[in-house]
């Protein structure tokens, strides 16, 4: 006789969001090049998510980063979003990442990002657990690469450093001029010999025809991977170059349509590793999505850096729960994204991350940083 089945316990009681804040603070950047040749640096203005339950739990992430502030953002959030939020399970986040998407085509995908991390930030504190174990957890670490700030001008010599610091590998953003790229990929690999694995991410630089004078370039040099050479909106240059080319293209970073953008990359055989990451692609709901579509595909998922430490972290926990993610990346200088933590991720002396081993996302805000840069608060 089959015995009828209760249940051990009732489901827990309910998070029931109360309120939705934006801590606007302010980030001293030091001046520096960019891509696109505007001027960045200054007091950034950067913006703390705070979703706070009834039974006290409250949830974080961050907005924006050192060459872009979070601040013009907060409004869409407070007035597209919270209306959504309030009163609601804070842990149905599938429910509410599809809502917010409902209005995506008004409001940025980092604006559901910094809503979608800060709910994961809950679940995890609810449960007890790192965000990670909720995800799946598939691993405990995740070999880092270096990677340079665009414009170095002795990549090989920062190569060489964390070379000897005991990393396995480093992704070239050089000068977005093919003869001058080619020549700094191959100093770089000179100076590190065949041990290191090398990258190189073209920042959508290239024409067609300069795009296959570099690649085979590297090809000869043995890198792991070609980044972004063509425009992001140049699928069929894309298509031509994967065939073309023996080296590995990644093209999708910045790919529009957050999960769903990645799709007509994949069918018309424009990437060879599919790129994103927790914030540009609409949070890790959306980039657990991405993931687990490439790896059906049998293709790597490399994920990229989020733009600040918080979401950062977002992003580590993420690459402990796929199996098709190679590396973390870690942006350089060292420090340049961390501001707003009381401590960064640290990589140890084998060139691996670990796996944040505290519930949520598993990291502490610097309140006191917090509140002597608080600018103002927004409800």
């Amino acid at each position: 006789m089959i015995e009828p089945f209760e249940p051990r316990a009732q489901n827990p009681a309910p998070l029931k969001i109360d309120d939705v804040s934006v801590t606007i603070f302010t980030w001293p950047v030091a001046p520096a090049p960019s891509h696109d040749g505007i001027p960045r640096g200054g007091d950034v203005p950067i913006g703390l998510l705070t979703i706070r339950t009834g039974a006290g739990i409250e949830g974080h992430s961050f907005s924006g980063a050192h060459n872009k502030g979070g601040e013009r953002w907060s409004g869409d959030l407070l007035e597209y979003f919270k209306p959504l939020l309030m009163g609601t399970d804070a842990r149905d986040i599938g429910r509410h990442w599809h809502a917010m998407w409902e209005r995506s085509a008004l409001i940025p995908l980092p604006v559901m990002a910094a809503v979608d991390i800060a709910l994961w930030d809950i679940a995890g504190k609810a449960a007890g657990q790192p965000v990670h174990r909720l995800l799946g957890t598939c691993r405990d670490r995740i070999a880092v690469y270096a990677s340079s700030y665009p414009f170095t001008a002795d990549c090989a010599a920062e190569a060489e450093h964390y070379k000897e610091l005991g990393w396995t590998a480093y992704k070239l953003h050089p000068f977005r001029d093919p003869g001058r790229d080619i020549q700094a990929c191959r100093e770089v690999r000179r100076a590190v010999g065949d041990g290191m694995v090398l990258m190189l991410d073209s920042m959508w630089s290239y024409s067609f025809e300069d795009a296959v004078r570099v690649g085979r370039a590297i090809e000869e040099l043995g890198f792991f991977w070609y980044e972004d050479p063509l425009p992001t909106e140049d699928i069929y240059g894309y298509t031509k170059l994967c065939r073309d080319l023996d080296i590995p293209v990644m093209a999708t970073e910045l790919a529009t349509g957050g999960p769903y953008g990645i799709a007509p990359y994949l069918v018309q055989h424009a990437t060879d590793i599919v790129r994103g990451d927790a914030v540009l692609k609409g949070g890790i709901t959306a980039l657990m999505k991405i993931a687990h579509v490439a790896e059906a595909f049998r293709m790597k998922c490399e994920i990229h850096h989020a733009g600040n430490c918080l979401n950062n972290v977002a992003n580590l926990h993420v690459s402990m729960a796929i199996p098709n993610c190679d590396y973390l990346e870690v942006f350089l200088p060292e420090g340049l994204k961390s501001y707003g933590l009381t401590e960064d991720i640290e990589v140890d002396e084998e060139g691996h991350v670990h796996a944040p081993e505290r519930p949520g996302l598993g990291y502490d805000i610097d309140w006191d940083l917090v509140k002597r840069a608080t600018t103002r608060v927004l409800r």
